[in-house]
């Protein structure tokens, strides 16, 4: 599978990112499983966080057993020098590993919550020099414990770019990226000025939503849904590829898998015969989907 360089942290991430929420999914032995037919295909970047049920535990065994072969990034919601430094010892219990590569701040959609990780909410309400999430991370980050810092969001764009220019010790961002997007108009959609602003800063980037078509209709009930993924996804193997692609094509460093494990397959074979999208493909599919509802940004 190809590679590319994860920005400016001297790690070539793999064009596929194996977001391991599907192993909450399974039971241990196919979730073992799993992560061997994703290592087989050439996935070094794995993305775990401790909101996606029981993947911290499936994880660890295989992650144990091939620990120099997986690039690994975990996350955490907690925005409190306290909160993320527990947060992060938890991860690392339930990982069962020393260090973990990239450390993310997870999903930031509000400003209070940039505020709260930069440490801005603090200051003047008695709460000692501590700071916010920030500071953990950076004290984790001098003790060995994490290598790299990022964040993720689906929040409104303007937020994302915010953040990359209020935390300078980013090292990677992970937004919302697809056709979809890239076809409509309106600052609430404009996800390409955060990857513009990111390249520019040399901070790897991360697609998530690559494989979104729309939000679940109204009239689907959550246990009726064909899939656990909480917006419905592409499934026809050619439309996945054609998602991959063109995202990949505008730059992304790499994309992380859907959540469902049936998805994993074909995105996978998808990744590992990856090509450029042709220039007028990229415009077709600009077209088909202008005017599409989406799933993204999340309040």
């Amino acid at each position: 599978m190809k590679t590319r360089a994860l920005g400016d942290t001297g790690h070539e991430s793999s064009v596929l990112t194996f977001g391991t929420i599907a192993l909450n999914y399974l039971d241990q032995e196919d979730a073992n499983e799993m992560v061997e037919s994703v290592l087989d295909a050439g996935v070094d970047h794995f993305d775990v966080a401790p909101s996606y049920g029981d993947a911290e535990v499936k994880l660890a065994p295989k992650l144990n057993e091939h620990r120099d072969e997986i690039f690994l990034g975990c996350k955490t919601q907690e925005r409190s020098y306290y909160g993320a430094w527990g947060s992060l010892e938890r991860s690392l219990d339930r990982l069962g590993v020393d260090t973990i590569d990239l450390f993310q701040f997870h999903a930031v959609t509000r400003y209070d919550q940039l505020d709260a990780i930069t440490g801005e909410a603090s200051r003047g309400r008695g709460e000692g020099d501590h700071g916010g999430a920030l500071r953990a991370f950076e004290e984790a980050k001098e003790e060995g414990i994490i290598d790299h810092i990022g964040l993720t969001s689906h929040g409104d764009p303007s937020l994302v770019r915010s953040a990359i220019k209020r935390i300078p010790e980013l090292e990677t961002v992970m937004f919302p990226f697809n056709a979809t997007l890239d076809a409509r108009e309106g600052p609430e959609y404009d996800y390409r000025s955060v990857l513009d602003l990111a390249r520019e800063r040399g901070l790897g980037t991360l697609c998530i939503k690559a494989f979104a078509k729309r939000p679940w209709p109204d009239d689907v009930p959550e246990e009726e849904r064909p899939y656990d993924t909480w917006y419905e996804p592409y499934d026809d193997p050619d439309d996945l590829e054609e998602c991959l692609r063109y995202a990949l094509s505008q730059g992304m460093t790499s994309i992380p898998s859907a959540g469902d494990p049936a998805l994993v397959p074909p995105i996978l074979e998808a990744a590992r015969r990856f090509e450029e999208l042709p220039e007028p493909d990229q415009t077709r599919l600009r077209e088909e989907r202008d005017g599409d509802d989406s799933p993204v940004p999340a309040p």
